[in-house]
């Protein structure tokens, strides 16, 4: 396997499972070092041995909330002191909490814009002054959604900071882009992870409305996320890869359910 990303060194948040862990294991397979977040220190120190023993000293972990600019500053100082700089970063930590809009608690709110859109802020600040004092560019990846696209019922809180997680990639083009830092979104759609097995229904009812007829799975998520950062989306900045079997052109949510 070509290592097409020998010699970077990335940070990539909420990778305990999921997502987030296939994007982490993606990322040394070509090449990288990873700093891995996760929420909880069970977690992350079991996802961070599991790609040790896939390639020795290639990762290192930091548990704790990505929303926490102290802990933020902690993982950019990692990834220097470990590994020599930071030049890719994965703002992939994000929470969904349903809610009718009538009744939506403003603790769930706060919580939601916390983690969803301050972590996902102040990471990309930290991790861009890092790339630009290196002054050899880097590249960004903001995990989004469909949500941010389109609309889901109870989900007005979540689609909103998904649509501004969009827009601030969209306007950062403009400070970074001198710096050659580039950052980009990736929108994944009904996906196949540890949190949506619990719903035994959920991979049925989402592939009936999915036009390629299947969801998908985190190394889907993980291949696009991986070909932003590499130089085969040199010229690639500000945009938003939707990843969602077609769903976003013509397809509905099953009925009374959520991404």
């Amino acid at each position: 396997m070509e290592k097409k990303l020998w010699g970077h060194v990335a940070i990539v948040t909420g990778a305990g499972q999921g997502i987030g862990f296939e994007i982490a294991r993606l990322l040394i397979e070509n090449g990288a070092k990873v700093v891995l977040n996760s929420y909880h220190k069970e977690s992350n120190d079991d996802a961070v041995a599991k790609l040790n023993a896939i390639i020795p000293g290639c990762c290192v972990g930091l548990p704790g909330d990505s929303s926490d600019r102290k802990l933020i500053k902690e993982m950019v100082d990692l990834a220097v002191n470990n590994f020599g700089r930071l030049t890719l970063t994965v703002a992939n930590t994000g929470v969904t909490i349903p809610g009718d809009f009538f009744s939506y608690k403003e603790e769930d709110f706060q919580k939601t814009l916390d983690i969803n859109l301050k972590g996902t802020f102040f990471l990309v600040q930290a991790a861009a002054l890092q790339m630009r004092e290196q002054k050899d560019g880097g590249s960004i990846v903001l995990m989004s959604s469909v949500n941010g696209e389109q609309a889901n019922k109870h989900l007005g809180t979540y689609a909103m900071t998904k649509a501004a997680i969009n827009m601030l990639a969209k306007n950062l083009v403009v400070e970074l882009s001198p710096y050659n830092i580039r950052i980009n979104c990736v929108s994944p759609g009904a996906t196949f992870t540890e949190r949506t097995i619990e719903d035994e229904q959920y991979e049925e009812a989402w592939s009936e409305v999915t036009p390629l007829g299947k969801v998908a799975h985190p190394r889907d998520i993980a291949y696009a996320t991986t070909f932003l950062l590499s130089e085969e989306a040199r010229h690639i900045t500000g945009q938003n890869l939707v990843v969602d079997g077609g769903w976003t052109s013509i397809s509905p949510a099953p009925e009374g359910d959520t991404i």
